[in-house]
């Protein structure tokens, strides 16, 4: 993953626990509390152990650490001053979930070891949008839960998040329904 994500989980951990939870962090993740480069990718690996580190610091399971994650990095990516860049992903959170591969393929100009998601918005039955996520990484599935709340919470619309369909070796997209709230 590129440095800007583990920064981020830097952050979230720093505004919550403070440096010295952070120092904790790295040392349970084994990793030297050195900062990321925010345009240098880093193995996955190391994601990982920082996510199961947090969530030992935290007292909170891996996957609610990912939903608090993605629902900070929204915040925390348009506060680094990538405000812009979201903002041309689109104006409302349909346009932007749409938008996400053509950021993607921006980064991916600029970065090329990187290995970026696709999605896929449809209609839903009942008014609601149902998104298709495809990743070569496993387990991020709650971290797009949280990224589509902090998503809701920019554009200022609440909505529900359920992931109806998860990923399997013979079908490997999730599918997450979004649910506009009043």
């Amino acid at each position: 993953m590129y440095g800007l994500v583990n920064r981020a989980i830097e952050q979230l951990v720093v505004s919550l626990r403070g440096q010295e939870g952070w120092r904790r962090v790295c040392r349970q993740a084994d990793w030297p509390d050195e900062g990321f480069v925010a345009m240098q990718t880093y193995d996955d690996g190391v994601t990982y152990r920082l996510v199961g580190a947090v969530s030992q610091e935290l007292g909170m399971p891996p996957a609610d650490v990912l939903r608090a994650f993605g629902e900070y990095w929204i915040l925390y990516t348009a506060d680094e001053g990538y405000g812009d860049m979201l903002t041309m992903c689109g104006s409302d959170l349909r346009s932007f979930l749409e938008g996400m591969n053509h950021m993607h393929a921006r980064m991916e100009a600029t970065m090329p070891h990187i290995r970026p998601p696709h999605f896929r918005v449809e209609d839903g039955a009942n008014g609601e949008m149902l998104l298709h996520y495809e990743s070569e990484r496993d387990g991020l599935a709650p971290m797009v839960e949280g990224l589509i709340v902090g998503l809701g919470r920019r554009f200022g619309q609440a909505v529900e998040v359920h992931h109806r369909h998860p990923r399997t070796p013979t079908h490997p997209v999730d599918v997450f329904e979004v649910r506009p709230l009043p």
